[in-house]
């Protein structure tokens, strides 16, 4: 008992410094949080922390492991997961170079059009947090890594169970934390200036992070 918890104890903190590390969940979060607001973002970070579970379920039963050990299967989710990050990534960088040319042509007099993409509706938010999360081929490597690691095959049923929920809450938790500070009435309002330069720079991360994945497809 007292090695299972202590074992439960290194996984959430492990599992805690990855997730505030930057990369593609963190950005999301920071993107659609302060641009369209709190709700949507717990929302993002609902669908992120659903990503992580799926994978938490799927790296404890193997099936995790069996795509990481098949280069075909594992070359297609980086596929999946380069491309949909690429996407995310050029619709950001567009929609910051559509900002900047209709606050030129506001600048002159010029009626501007309206391109601006929104979330429509919450599923829409929890959709995009999801494929984000689970089709990022480095977090499955990363659950493969870590539960293999730190979770023996002699653990308990309710051992692994309580892993399983634990990496689910603490995502949830820390992504729901970051969309309600992000969304904070002060920071709302700096944030709105700001907002072009934040959607430029999540759209670069986005960008290098889905070339970088195609770049490890195409040079074995």
């Amino acid at each position: 008992m007292i090695n299972e918890v202590t074992t439960l104890a290194t996984l959430v903190t492990v599992h805690i410094v990855a997730l505030m590390s930057p990369g593609p969940d963190f950005a999301l979060v920071v993107q659609n949080a302060g641009r369209y607001g709190r709700q949507t973002g717990i929302m993002i970070a609902l669908g992120l922390s659903l990503g992580i579970l799926l994978h938490s379920i799927l790296s404890l039963t193997g099936a995790s492991l069996l795509i990481h050990q098949h280069p075909m299967l594992f070359a297609l989710l980086q596929a999946a997961g380069g491309s949909y990050l690429l996407w995310l990534g050029i619709g950001a960088l567009k929609g910051t170079w559509q900002h900047w040319q209709q606050r030129h042509q506001a600048e002159q007099g010029m009626p501007a059009k309206s391109s601006q993409r929104v979330l429509a509706n919450r599923k829409q938010a929890l959709a995009k947090g999801f494929t984000t999360n689970i089709l990022n081929p480095k977090a499955l490597v990363f659950f493969v890594s870590l539960l293999s690691t730190l979770v023996p095959a002699s653990m308990s049923l309710g051992g692994k169970a309580t892993a399983i929920g634990l990496l689910w809450v603490t995502s949830f938790l820390w992504f729901a934390l970051l969309a309600w500070l992000l969304t904070g009435a002060r920071l709302q309002q700096k944030l709105k200036h700001w907002t072009p330069w934040i959607d430029a720079t999540c759209g670069a991360l986005f960008t290098v992070i889905g070339s970088l994945i195609w770049v490890s497809i195409l040079t074995p």
